[in-house]
């Protein structure tokens, strides 16, 4: 398929598209992948009005304000951001947290309450700015993957549970969290409507039959079209199953936020906590769907993008955003192939709030539940989670520490608790470099001709000698008793003083027994600090490099 720009020729330098990464994506669509990510934005335009009204709802806002929300600050993203599949806008985590924040401080929903929404919004956005522009993005290469796989699937199942209240007929029962939810359904089992758990399997048939039987057709969407008419046809007077509800339309109004003094000092270190909190969700994100796609996303232009779409927000009705994992994973699975899906998306929006809004009444939310538990199912690395079960203890525990932080505590706390146990056992294994005893024959064979006759241990160190790791290798060591110590030193990258004197103190060691220190392959650098540390003789240097072998 022919490009819709093909020539380009014109197009500016890199550091342009730096600024302006958009650039790199747009020129190259094609009417193929414009239809694909036309129909993954008019599907996400559809399911962002049900999510937007809910978690408007839960930051104490009018129900406006969460399509709002999925509007402007999502363009932004999208064209500023490194993500293809990422979708920005209103979060459930950052709802709460919006809500936690400033009803303390005025009424929900109050002028007072949204004009400090807005400040929140735009004071968020300036710190992501300027933590991006600092190219701060590598922080978020401290979580690992396991990390990403425990929260994905954390979430994906939080995402599932939240649909069965819809699923099971019984509407919206509160916010109770994943353990607080069961009881709850429990206690209203007779209230199950099985006309609405019949609308929500239609729905997850439709699609999984589209899915396996006609792939690029649009399932999600005819599914849900499918659903509306046979829930018209068996509830007709909207008693048992409920609908979307009534969605005021216009479009977002222009609105500036308070950057006085007062609300600037009230609201920074909320504003940093929040910022700070849809970073890590949009990198979780963002790095979720690049490792399925084998793209590269660039960590500081995603921060710039999240914090310009902030701050545009803060203009345009619009709260708190970040990557949403539920529309996120909608975008991929209904084929998207760029960022113009999401902004595709934002754009379908603004129709619908002018002229379709009333026609989402019909949409039953039980068919929305059940799009939404499907999109939860493929968050779910599996093939990762067995690979990680499998290949290393370390990397189960930090994936199950995530997944259980998930579900029990928070989102955002439990990729801490993530990153902090990565942390620990990287600390752990650089301060702990394997010791192993070898035999002579894997010593250079100068060695192995001098020390046959000789009392002598091998051990070959693989890891570097600074500060953290000393005080493991030195007890490692000290359990050697012959005069004569081989370090095969090919494995030791780096060595600082604290390496330096450990080498000269076993040394020390060995000549009081009558026998040395032998350090086989050294590299370059290791020999370098030996002699500017006097241990070898700086003049020689250059013959040390060549020898296989350096006796203190």
């Amino acid at each position: 398929m022919t490009p819709l720009l093909a020539n380009t020729s014109h197009l500016p330098p890199g550091k342009l598209q730096r600024w302006f990464p958009f650039l790199s994506w747009l020129p190259r669509h094609s009417l193929g992948s414009l239809r694909a990510d036309a129909i993954a934005g008019l599907t996400g335009a559809v399911l962002v009005v049900p999510q937007g009204v809910a978690y408007a709802l839960l930051a104490g806002l009018p129900p406006a304000y969460g399509l709002y929300t999925a509007i402007v600050p999502a363009i932004l993203a999208a064209l500023f951001g490194s993500s293809k599949y990422m979708v920005s806008g209103p979060t459930a985590a950052l709802s709460i947290a919006v809500f936690a924040t400033l009803s303390p401080l005025a009424a929900p929903g109050s002028s007072e309450y949204i004009s400090l929404m807005l400040t929140l919004t735009f004071l968020v956005g300036a710190f992501q700015c300027l933590l991006g522009m600092a190219r701060l993005g590598i922080l978020v290469d401290l979580v690992s993957h396991s990390v990403v796989i425990g929260f994905t699937a954390g979430a994906a199942l939080i995402i599932a549970a939240s649909q069965l209240p819809y699923i099971l007929g019984l509407g919206q029962i509160g916010q109770h969290g994943f353990l607080g939810l069961w009881p709850v359904l429990i206690e209203r089992w007779d209230d199950i409507q099985l006309s609405a758990i019949m609308i929500a399997g239609l729905t997850l048939a439709t699609c999984l039959a589209f899915q396996r039987w006609l792939p690029r057709w649009p399932g999600m969407l005819i599914a849900i079209v499918l659903a509306s008419l046979v829930t018209a046809w068996i509830d007709p007077q909207q008693h048992t199953i409920a609908r979307i509800g009534i969605v005021q339309a216009g479009l977002p109004p222009l609105t500036a936020p308070d950057i006085s003094q007062d609300s600037l000092i009230l609201m920074t270190p909320s504003a940093i906590a929040l910022g700070l909190l849809g970073l890590v969700e949009a990198a979780a994100i963002s790095r979720t769907f690049a490792l399925r796609s084998q793209e590269r996303v660039d960590n500081n232009q995603e921060f710039f993008g999240q914090g310009l779409s902030n701050i545009g927000g803060a203009f345009f009705s619009s709260y708190v955003s970040s990557g949403s994992f539920t529309r996120s994973g909608l975008n991929a699975s209904a084929g998207a192939q760029s960022p113009l899906a999401a902004l595709l998306a934002a754009a379908f929006l603004v129709p619908i709030l002018l002229l379709a809004a009333p026609m989402l009444h019909d949409i039953p939310m039980p068919a929305m539940a059940g799009l939404l538990l499907l999109v939860a199912a493929k968050l779910i690395d599996r093939d990762g989670v067995r690979q990680v079960l499998s290949s290393s203890r370390p990397e189960t525990a930090i994936l199950l520490i995530t997944f259980f932080g998930t579900l029990l505590l928070s989102l955002e706390f439990s990729i801490y608790m993530g990153v902090l146990a990565s942390l620990a056992f990287y600390l752990h294994r650089t301060t702990h470099p394997p010791v192993v005893q070898c035999p002579l024959s894997q010593a250079p064979s100068q060695l192995e001709t001098l020390l046959k006759e000789k009392d002598h241990h091998v051990i070959r160190i693989d890891g570097s000698l600074f500060f953290g790791s000393c005080n493991a290798v030195a007890r490692e060591l000290d359990d050697l008793e012959s005069p004569d110590l081989v370090i095969l030193a090919s494995g030791i990258n780096f060595i600082d003083f604290s390496g330096i004197q450990l080498l000269h103190n076993q040394a020390k060691a060995r000549h009081i027994r009558g026998g040395k220190l032998h350090l086989a392959w050294p590299k370059p650098d290791v020999i370098a600090c030996l002699a500017n540390a006097g241990i070898i003789d700086n003049d020689n240097v250059a013959s040390h490099e060549k020898s296989m072998v350096i006796t203190i």
